[in-house]
This record gives C-alpha cells, sequence and structure tokens, in this order.
C-alpha cells in the first residue's frame, strides 16, 4: 500500500511555502536529481540559490565546511551581517567556534547519559499512550507525537511540566514562523522587521529569552549547576562565556529543535504505521529494535534543508557557484534518493546500513541530540506497537506550510485497543 503520494508535477516552486502544505514535492526533487542535480533557483524575494539534491553530492559538499560555510545562516532568506550576528547559533558558526561551543554542552547529549533516559521515557510513553489510547480515533501528533518530546524538553532544561505547553507553543512560534496554525507572525505574510534581530525574525524569541533568564536565575537562588543550561554558560579553554545574545539564540534552539524534530519524526512513524500494515507486527516481533528508529526518522526527514554559502568559486555537475552564492542541501531529496536507498518510498523498518541525512550526517553539525531523538522514537514504537492491534488512517493528514520544517501537524487515526 502506498504511504503518500506526491501531487507536484515536477515543476514545484522550492521558494513557496504553499508548495509544501501537501507535503514534500518529490517529484520535483527526483527530476532534478535526474536532470539537474545541482540547479539554480531565481527568488523574488531575496538572492536566488543552487539546490544540491542528490545523496552522494549532499554527503560530499557537507564536509567541506572550507568550501561551503555555515556563518552566512542555515535558512533561504537573506540577512545582513547585523541580523546574522543578532540571530546566530552555533548552528551557524564554522569549526572551530563552532567546536569549542560544541565540546561544552556534547557531554549533555552523550550516548552513555542518554542511555540513562531510558526509564523515564518509557515512563513518560506509559502515561502518554494510556491517555490517547482511551480514544479510539484521535490526532496522533497532538495526543501522542508532540507530548513525548516536549515533557523530555522538561527533564533535560529543568523546566516544570506545568510550563512545558507553553515553551513548545513559543518553539512552534518561532521554527514554524511560516504556518498561520503556529504564529500571528507569518514571516511570508507580514512585514515583521520589528523583530529582525530576534531568532528566526519573531517575537517569541524575545519571550523565550525572559523566560530562560528567569529559569537561571531559579536555579541560580537554589544552588542548582545541573543540565545543558549551565553546561553551555561555563568558560571555554580560553576563559570566554557566551554573550546574553548566544544564550539567547541557544535556549530558543533547544526548545524549538529539540521538540519539533522528534515530533514530526514520531508523527511519520505513526503515519507509515496506519498505511503499512506489516510494520505493526515487525514492531511487535522485536525484530526490528535496533533499525526502526532511524528508518522512522529517514522517512520523515524533518530539517527539509539547510543552507550553506559557498566561501570560492567552484564547479559541480558542469556549473560554477560562485563565491557568496547561496546552496541549499535538499536533505528531504536526498533521504528519496534510489541512488542510495532501495525502494525509498516504502518504510523498511530492517533497512541496513541506513546512511540517511536527517542528523547532518558528514560535517560538524551532526546533530547533537540524535542519540536521544533515537531513543525517544524506538521506545515510543516500542510502547505503542504493546498497546494496539491495529492503526489506520481517520482523515486527512496536514503537514506544515514551510519549506524549512517539514511535518505532519495533523494526523487523525483509528486504533484498536489489544
Amino acid at each position: 500500500m502506498t504511504i503518500w503520494t506526491p501531487s507536484d508535477d515536477g515543476h514545484a516552486d522550492l521558494t513557496s511555502h504553499d508548495t509544501f502544505v501537501n507535503g514534500p514535492p518529490h517529484n520535483t526533487f527526483a527530476r532534478m536529481r535526474a536532470e539537474d542535480p545541482m540547479a539554480w533557483t531565481d527568488w523574488e524575494a531575496g538572492e536566488g540559490f543552487w539546490s544540491v539534491t542528490r545523496h552522494a553530492d549532499i554527503l560530499s559538499l557537507n564536509r567541506q565546511t572550507d568550501l561551503l560555510s555555515s556563518a552566512r545562516g542555515i535558512r533561504m532568506e537573506d540577512q545582513t551581517y547585523e541580523e546574522y550576528l543578532a540571530r546566530r547559533t552555533f548552528q551557524e558558526t564554522d569549526p572551530p567556534e563552532h567546536t569549542r561551543t560544541r565540546m561544552k554542552v556534547m557531554k549533555a547529549f552523550s550516548p552513555r547519559v542518554v542511555a540513562g533516559f531510558e526509564g523515564q521515557i518509557r515512563d513518560l510513553c506509559d502515561t502518554i499512550l494510556d491517555q490517547a489510547l482511551q480514544h479510539d480515533t484521535f490526532d496522533a501528533t497532538k495526543l501522542i507525537a508532540r507530548q513525548l518530546p516536549m515533557l523530555m524538553l522538561g527533564r533535560i532544561i529543568g523546566t516544570p511540566d506545568e510550563d512545558l505547553p507553553w515553551l513548545v507553543e513559543k518553539g512552534d512560534a518561532l521554527i514554524a514562523n511560516t504556518d498561520p496554525d503556529f504564529t500571528e507572525h507569518v514571516l511570508d505574510r507580514m512585514t515583521t522587521d520589528e523583530y529582525r534581530l530576534m531568532p528566526f525574525n519573531s517575537p517569541a524569541g524575545a519571550e523565550l529569552y525572559n523566560y530562560a533568564k528567569d529559569l537561571m536565575a531559579s536555579k541560580a537562588a537554589r544552588g542548582d549547576a545541573e543540565g545543558v543550561l549551565h553546561l553551555i554558560l561555563q568558560p571555554d579553554e580560553n576563559g570566554e562565556v557566551i554573550s546574553e545574545t548566544e544564550f539567547r539564540n541557544f535556549f530558543c534552539l533547544l526548545v524549538a529543535a529539540g521538540n519539533d524534530t522528534t515530533r514530526y519524526s514520531i508523527a511519520a512513524g505513526i503515519q507509515a504505521m496506519a498505511h503499512q500494515p506489516e510494520l505493526l507486527g515487525q514492531m511487535q516481533s522485536g525484530a526490528v529494535d535496533d533499525t526502526m528508529a532511524d528508518e522512522i526518522i529517514r522517512w520523515a526527514t524533518p530539517a527539509l534543508y539547510f543552507r550553506r554559502t559557498a566561501t570560492r568559486d567552484f564547479d559541480m555537475h558542469g556549473k560554477t557557484v560562485k563565491a557568496g552564492d547561496k546552496v541549499l542541501y535538499w536533505f528531504a531529496s536526498g533521504n528519496r534518493d534510489e541512488a542510495a536507498f532501495d525502494d525509498p518510498f516504502r518504510v523498511d523498518l530492517a533497512r541496513k546500513p541506513n546512511k540517511h541525512l536527517s542528523f547532518g550526517q558528514g560535517g560538524p553539525h551532526l546533530c547533537l541530540g540524535m542519540h536521544l531523538a533515537r531513543l525517544e522514537v524506538r521506545v515510543l514504537f516500542q510502547e505503542l506497537a504493546r498497546r494496539i492491534t491495529t492503526v489506520e488512517p481517520a482523515g486527512e493528514q496536514k503537514f506544515l506550510r514551510s519549506n524549512f520544517v517539514g511535518g505532519i501537524k495533523e494526523l487523525p487515526v483509528r486504533v484498536t485497543r489489544a
């Protein structure tokens, strides 16, 4: 059974967020991989850009940080240098600066530390699923996929559970700032210049920063010196500490990226189960415990692309990329590349090897939270599979209006409990 059939005509406008309201335009990506794997796109709202769509090319270029820099922004939009400095996170830096910041916090997300969360995650899944499965028909994104990463976010940053819905709402307003279901300040439908120095050009950035300051003051008053926020504030080997702006942007990134990407992976996994009935049995058998998380995350591809900027001229596929040109790595395309994956439009929970690009593989920006994401996805589906005998679609799924973050924001399903 087909999980989802792309509806684009093969010539979709990648600059338009409306293009993605029915899911990524995979017919367009397939054509580009075959005919024009380094394709130039003009853009009325800004400078044009190059699109890299083949898996092998993305993997190769992502390693070459001297050639393609993150230090001019990671999204399609243009920004002034002032705006870049005000909004940037360590995602928007290159080594060695990126490495110094990463080293501060990476031990909070190490495999050993993350493994220690498994009991908490399983307990949270028990509560979430017991509540969701009181209903026969429900929105799986809202009642399941949104809940687990939100609650784990609280454990990681030391936030009271009662604050978490507000935090996630603000994170949605940041990272899905082109979808009117998530923000009143829709980036491409109104003037947002007054927020141009805020993360993601959104007023939610200021609100999150004020929250972070209050949270750290509260932790300091209690003598609490644990957690990732404490780590990021420590001096580096040169005795330097991050600025208030850098701390604000790191907190905003943690709230937005640390929640949304896992949410949309879980939603995509439940979507796959609803259309490929054999997946449930495979999960119940335990045979795919070690491989299913990566396949679900490949299928989801929550980060549709990341942008880089060329530092010098170079040639690729008969095209000359000029210094200063924007280059977009379309992970959504690479993760469906027939040259890298057999039957890429089918979810194969036993797929191995699975060299998907969803964590930014190949470069220094490898996702810090990848071990946690894998664990959350694995445990959630283990616990879900124990509790149900069927899951099927119960209405139309709805995707985010965004060409940057890909995800199913509404997923009506009908389940039969075991």
